[in-house]
């Protein structure tokens, strides 16, 4: 599991408009990890269910 991306520092951004801004590609790895973490969610639940099917046939 990767770890969640950290905020840029006040300082990292020099408000030029640059683009991308170190603003966006945070963002970006944000939104990125979260859909990493609702994968990771969705499969444990899987797992989960998948297992609980077994135990209920034995």
């Amino acid at each position: 599991m990767s770890e969640r991306p950290t905020p840029p520092e006040d300082w990292e951004c020099c408000e030029s408009e640059c683009s991308p801004c170190v603003w966006d590609t945070y963002y970006e790895e944000l939104r990125e990890w979260n859909a990493e973490q609702k994968a990771m969610k969705a499969a444990a639940d899987k797992d989960a269910e998948g297992e609980s099917d077994v135990k209920k046939s034995d």
